[in-house]
Formats: C-alpha cells, structure tokens, sequence
C-alpha cells in the first residue's frame, strides 16, 4: 500500500522575487534575492556586517524603495501599493528593532509607547479607558506590570525596554514582525530570556518572525530555517538543523567555523577557517561569485560564473556554490 502524500505545504505569507536595490552610489546593498516565509514559522537571516540584512527588512517594510524586484504580503504585491494602502498592510507586518535605548521616545511614556499604533491606525483614543486596558494586556504578556504604563523608559533596563518594544510591535496583533538584530545589544544572560519570551508569543499567537541576527547560537535556538546572506545576496538557505550540521556553501562553513562553542574541550580541539583578505566592497563586487576572492576552495571557473542558488541532496536545501563543499576540513 502506497503511503500517504505530505499535506501541501500552505502559501506563502511573505515572498520576495529577484528583490534588489541599488543606491545613487552605485552600491548594490540587496542583489536579486528570493525566498519565502511560511506562517508560523520563523525565517532567520544571518550574514557578517554590512552584507545588507538590514537593507532588506527596510525594503520588506517600504522605509526603502527597492530598485526592482517583487514583494508579496498576504497575496498583495507590496511595491505597487500607494501609501494609503500600505498603511493597512502595515496593520499586519510590525518590527521589532535593534537598540531598545534608542528605538523608545524617551519623553513618552510607556503606556503611550505602547498605544501609538492602536492610536495611528484608530483603533482606540489616545489615553482613553480603552487603550490603558488594552496596553496593560499587552504588557502583561511581555512580562511586565500593568503599572509599568505610568512611567518612561530610563526607569527600565534595557532587557525590560525590548519587552515594550515587543508589546508595541504586538498591539495591532500583526501577522507578521520583522525582528531586526533584537537581542544583539542585550547581556547574554538577558538575550536567552527574550529569545523564551518570542518563542513563547510565537506559539500562543500564531505569530510569524522574520529573525536577523548575526548570532548563530541565537539562530539555533529560534529559526525553523536559516538563510546566509553575503555581499548582498543569499547563499544558502535550509532548514535549522541541516544548515548546521550539513552546510555546503563554504562562506557557512567559515561563520559555523567562527563560532564559539560551549564546551571548553571541543572548542580547543576545532580547526577554524581563516578566511583570506578583506571583504570586497559592495560598490565593486567581484565577477562571477561574490566570495570567490576569500573562499579557500574557489577555482578558475569562480570568476567567469555566477552561481545561481540551486538544490542540494536535503529537502529544501539550497546553496550558491559552484562547488558545494560537505566537509569542512577541505577549506581548513
């Protein structure tokens, strides 16, 4: 008897084709970039500075304007839409930002903070009964008190300041946040409580993350799949567990390589992969691969041929990489 076929997987919620943006400068900060987010699920994106992680959130969020490319949210084409229409798209797509210090309007206080966006999208009046309740809700689930509302954010820490900034990007109950580097300015003790705290709005809410980071242990904890971004472009995408135990693009192999592990006596035992040179800049990249000039494995034909993201031997793997590497030693 034939087994049963794996239900269809459901659509998109975000999707992004052939994204790219170019800068007056001549800069190519996002370069032809594709790939999917499921609901539910969490996306991580993790590349080394300045590779355009960044860049890219503003263009999903439309602070920027892509150069060209598409972007769909929820069935609607993101780059076509006027502002007016955007606004109401926004209701469903919220961030949450890097610097909890900075991204919190220090005149304001918190249950203002909190409210703004029940307030810019009408759904309550400004201080009225409702918005304190509705505000006290949301702090309750992001662990603080419903007093907390009273007060402004220098009277917090900045591990409670990132759990208003994540009350406020939950106010409008989006569909979607885009959590743009939210723990890397956070004590490591504090980091692994917000990353419980999303973890656990994720289940209760139904939420969907796209997670940036440049923290692959914090990558390991939160994504279902993780895509490696470099120089503008993704060069690997997988699932969580394959991308760390069977990467193939060798620019993966070098950040696992650089990271640090726990236990003190493997740590010492690891063979790292020095990379050669300095990063190439965006505003003349390479021909061909954009990391063949640092790649230890790269041959002649790396210069002439830019690899296009293709299928490796995993379900959904795929790897920019003429040559894909499996063993790490061969690049140590």
């Amino acid at each position: 008897m034939a087994e049963p076929l794996p239900p269809p997987l459901p659509p998109p919620l975000l999707s992004l084709r052939g994204v790219r943006k170019e800068f007056r400068s001549k800069v190519v900060a996002v370069d032809d970039v594709s790939f999917d987010v499921r609901p539910g699920e969490t996306l991580g994106l993790v590349g080394e500075s300045g590779c355009g992680k960044t860049t890219l959130t503003r263009l999903i969020l439309r602070l920027v304007e892509a150069s060209g490319g598409e972007i769909w949210f929820d069935g609607k084409e993101l780059l076509g839409l006027r502002q007016r229409e955007l606004l109401s798209v926004r209701e469903d797509m919220q961030v949450v930002l890097q610097d909890p210090y900075a991204s919190l309007n220090p005149r304001m206080r918190v249950g203002d903070i909190v409210a703004e966006p029940l307030v810019t999208h009408g759904r309550v009046r400004r201080r009225s009964a409702a918005a304190r309740d509705r505000v006290a809700e949301l702090l309750d689930a992001v662990g603080l008190e419903a007093g907390s509302q009273d007060r402004f954010p220098h009277e917090f820490s900045g591990g409670q300041r990132q759990r208003i900034g994540i009350a406020r990007a939950l106010a409008l109950e989006p569909k979607l946040v885009i959590c743009d580097e939210p723990v890397s300015a956070l004590d490591v003790s504090i980091q692994a409580q917000i990353v419980n705290l999303m973890k656990r709005l994720q289940a209760e809410r139904g939420l969907t993350y796209l997670f940036v980071s440049h923290d692959l242990s914090i990558m390991r904890q939160i994504a279902t799949r993780v895509a490696v971004m470099n120089l503008g472009r993704i060069v690997e995408l997988a699932d969580t567990e394959t991308l760390f135990t069977a990467p193939r693009h060798p620019y993966t192999h070098s950040l696992l390589s650089a990271a640090p592990v726990a236990d003190p006596q493997v740590e010492r035992t690891r063979r790292r992969i020095v990379l050669r040179g300095d990063p190439p800049s965006p505003a003349d990249p390479p021909s061909g691969c954009s990391f063949r000039t640092r790649c230890p494995a790269a041959r002649d034909e790396c210069a002439h041929t830019r690899p296009p993201l293709a299928a490796q031997e995993d379900p959904g793997h795929t790897a920019a990489c003429l040559f894909p590497v499996a063993d790490a030693s061969a690049l140590v």
